[in-house]
């Protein structure tokens, strides 16, 4: 008994150091820190609300700051990480479209049950849907109802925009509803193009298309709504097919590695850095196996995520909200 016990505490030692874990590690619990960011100040200098519309993304600047795209003025708001306001831009960039979906006794078979509309029945800003940072630094931002993708510079200065605004399209240059978009190892940049298509496509840094795969389906490799991806230091390609209620993994070629099922419709999807990558697929982190590691109090990721280099995490509503989370420090 005691030979076998020795061996047990042996497999389980080696395991935790083959994944980077002390062999006492617990499971962090996470604890939202009330009241972030800062209240806005009024004219009379006290303190104000801020007026979010539906806050769809959150994004770590490369000076650490917190970027917020949320849909009303100014979609595109900086503060630190402490909740203090920096600055904010962005008005006139994002389309007044809104995605929605179309009634289940409308859809076609086989055809997305996404649509969107515009102009008085669309909503301001309405487009702003996804925000990311490069590990260059630029500011990525996705306008899904304008069918494009654009690359800013950390002053807000657009450099590059990927597909055609306004024009949907299935080209190599056009998309639509488009979702997401993720970075590769080596600058290579993937964008989720999922309401209206269901496909991933992969470009070089410098907006040259590459290659795209996936079809609308259930199988490997299909999908119903690919709405968020992330790319691991190996350069395999995770994708959020929130209507089947899973992720998929790929090769950065496109071809199908594993699928993560029954893990609920996650809206968000974050890779975190350092040396054991785990990816926080809505409210769970998981390793890159597909294990559950952690989960946020209410296990909601929201509509969009990111985690700062001190491991703090932060969580865009669509209820108007930005959540931030902080490990609790075990006993």
């Amino acid at each position: 008994m005691i030979q076998r016990h020795s061996i047990v505490l042996i497999l389980v030692s080696l395991l935790a150091l083959a994944v980077g874990v002390p062999v006492d590690a617990q499971p962090p619990t996470y604890t939202e820190v009330e009241s972030w960011p800062h209240p806005a100040t009024s004219a009379a200098g006290t303190p104000a609300a801020w007026n979010f519309g539906q806050v769809s993304g959150v994004a770590t600047s490369a000076n650490g700051y917190i970027l917020v795209l949320h849909r009303g003025a100014e979609p595109i708001m900086l503060f630190d990480a402490s909740g203090r306001f920096v600055r904010a831009w962005g008005d006139g960039l994002f389309s007044r479209g809104k995605v929605g979906a179309v009634a289940p006794g409308d859809r076609q078979p086989g055809q997305s049950g996404y649509t969107a509309v515009y102009g008085a029945a669309g909503c301001h800003a309405c487009g702003a849907h996804a925000i990311r940072v490069d590990p260059s630094g630029n500011i990525w931002v996705v306008d899904a109802p304008a069918h494009v993708i654009y690359k800013m510079d950390a002053t807000g200065r657009v450099l590059m925009e990927l597909g055609s605004k306004g024009v949907s399209g299935t080209s190599q240059h056009t998309f639509n509803l488009p979702t997401d978009v993720a970075f590769g190892p080596a600058g290579e940049v993937y964008v989720s193009d999922g309401y209206g298509n269901a496909r991933v496509v992969k470009y070089t840094a410098e907006g040259r298309y590459l290659l795209e795969w996936g079809a609308r389906g259930t199988g490997p490799g299909e999908f119903g709504l690919p709405h968020n991806l992330a790319v691991d230091r190996a350069g395999q390609v995770y994708v959020t097919d929130r209507d089947n209620q899973r992720v998929q993994v790929f090769t950065a070629d496109g071809m199908f590695v594993a699928e993560w099922p029954d893990i609920g419709g996650n809206s968000a999807l974050f890779m975190t850095t350092g040396d054991s990558p785990q990816l926080w697929t809505g409210g769970t982190r998981r390793d890159l196996d597909g294990a559950a590691v952690a989960t946020l109090p209410g296990g909601n990721g929201g509509h969009g995520m990111t985690v700062t280099s001190a491991g703090e995490v932060f969580v865009a509503q669509l209820n108007g909200r930005v959540q931030k989370f902080v490990a609790t420090p075990m006993p």
